[in-house]
């Protein structure tokens, strides 16, 4: 991977024909990143090599093919561009240009139910994605906390909350992760309830 897309998206997972194709790439809707506040660009990668790209109402059909090492080969409007794919997360797709040093951001919208067309539609879109995936490792995961000097736990945040609720503890009393050694986060049991 070039140094200039690591260092702008760092934490890229190389795609993996195996892993990405069926379930995260075939079929699914990518909005193009890069330049929507000019114009909206739905970019979606059919099994028969087909790629349909749809702008206001208007759909090109266009071609793509993978090699054995999983570059693609993309026929656009400005013609055969070559790239690899990375997946930032299962919902945000990097297609690296192999002649350039560009790339193109995507992200997927199959199951968000709101339209993304401009760059306040997108950093909705992420606070909401990333609000919901906190949301959901925070519910699963366990916590001690320190009362009077003492830890206890590990609890989870609902059981920590209700707790607070039948005045157990205190909402204010700091906690930290399973996974942590010391309470340095300053993190409180406010704090996670505020999650839930």
């Amino acid at each position: 991977m070039n140094d200039y897309l690591h260092n702008a998206i760092p934490n890229l997972k190389p795609f993996d024909y195996s892993k990405h194709f069926e379930s995260h790439f075939i079929d699914q809707d990518w909005v193009l990143v890069n330049g929507i506040s000019k114009k909206k660009s739905v970019y979606t990668f059919k099994k028969d090599n087909i790629l349909e790209i749809s702008r206001k109402g208007e759909t090109i059909n266009t071609s793509w093919n993978i090699n054995i090492e999983n570059v693609f080969s993309i026929e656009t409007e400005d013609g055969l561009i070559t790239v690899k794919a990375y997946f930032k997360d299962d919902d945000i797709l990097v297609l690296n240009h192999q002649n350039k040093r560009e790339f193109a951001l995507y992200i997927n919208t199959t199951n968000y139910e709101e339209d993304l067309n401009s760059v306040d539609d997108i950093q909705n879109f992420l606070k909401y994605k990333y609000k919901k995936k906190f949301s959901n490792i925070v519910q699963d995961h366990e916590f001690y906390y320190i009362a009077k000097s003492k830890e206890f736990g590990p609890y989870k945040v609902e059981e920590l909350s209700r707790k607070v609720k039948n005045e157990e503890i205190s909402a204010y009393s700091f906690v930290r992760d399973v996974n942590e050694n010391d309470y340095s986060k300053r993190l409180r049991i406010f704090d996670l309830m505020q999650e839930l």
